[in-house]
């Protein structure tokens, strides 16, 4: 896990509601070219460790025969529960249970998926259990947004979304070390997730970077959704002084758009996958 810190549960306390609001959409077509790449067919379990409000999952489990998200965050569940039932997908379930709970007897697996959310690990203890939960040949699936080379900028005449003042803004209330739960990211989170995957046997990497580009409009309420969707930046952390954070953050965005309308560019989506080897060494 990252240096420093330890997991506890309120690390996205309070932050299911704002989630889809607020979190930009992996690029369009990032399930397609999940699919063509592990050459899905519609047989198979898929794991989604750390599914949150089941975004990757939802989007991923017509591909499968049965999709199954986990993720400690009791709010994050229901609010997947309550999108599939919204978006008519039945064959998804819901395990709360850490990744470190894993394999929780929950069976064999095609493709296990981390979106996002590998870095909250114990990730040589949970790539070593995943490796045996996967049948042979299965795929680890490790997903995020693109974070280089930078966006484009956005054309005008929308400002973009000010993140260096609202940054500012939250530690000014948070303090100047970023927050976690109930603890603090000293030195951020780690990253070189290939060098933890072979550790734990897993070869025959691919990377598949699925191109985004589209501007979208965001509002004054989508950046508030944000920054409440964020472990640094939940809700719980303010204790009884959310409201005058609040206040303070609209009057940044207020400042940044009188009229309260923001355009972003989509980030790309990258999808890194490992191969669990067919036969033993």
């Amino acid at each position: 896990m990252p240096d420093g810190w330890q997991w506890d549960s309120t690390l996205f306390q309070g932050s299911a509601a704002y989630y889809e609001r607020g979190r930009l959409p992996y690029a369009p077509g990032f399930a397609e070219t999940m699919a063509a790449a592990l050459a899905l067919d519609g047989r198979g379990r898929l794991l989604d460790v750390g599914c949150g409000p089941g975004i990757v999952t939802l989007a991923m489990a017509r591909f499968f025969a049965e999709a199954v998200g986990v993720d400690p965050d009791e709010d994050m569940l229901a609010e997947a529960e309550r999108q599939a039932t919204r978006r008519g997908v039945t064959n998804a379930r819901w395990v709360a249970a850490r990744a470190e709970d894993l394999p929780a007897g929950l069976g064999e697996f095609r493709v296990a998926v981390f979106a996002q959310s590998f870095h909250w690990t114990d990730r040589d203890r949970v790539a070593a259990t995943v490796l045996e939960m996967l049948e042979p040949g299965g795929t680890f699936v490790h997903m995020s947004d693109l974070k280089s080379p930078p966006p484009e900028p956005v054309p005008p005449p929308l400002p973009a979304p000010p993140y260096a003042q609202i940054s500012d803004l939250v530690r000014r209330h948070l303090g100047p070390v970023r927050r976690a739960g109930q603890g603090t990211l000293v030195n951020g989170t780690p990253g070189r997730e290939d060098l933890v995957l072979a550790r734990a046997g897993f070869e025959n990497f691919q990377r598949h970077v699925v191109p985004a580009g589209e501007v979208v409009d965001r509002t004054a309420d989508d950046i508030v959704a944000w920054v409440f969707s964020r472990s640094d930046s939940a809700p719980h952390l303010f204790d009884g002084r959310l409201e005058d954070f609040e206040r303070d953050l609209r009057a940044v965005l207020q400042r940044a758009a009188p009229d309260d309308r923001f355009a972003e560019r989509l980030p790309a989506t990258e999808i890194m996958s490992w191969r669990k080897p067919r036969r033993e060494r």
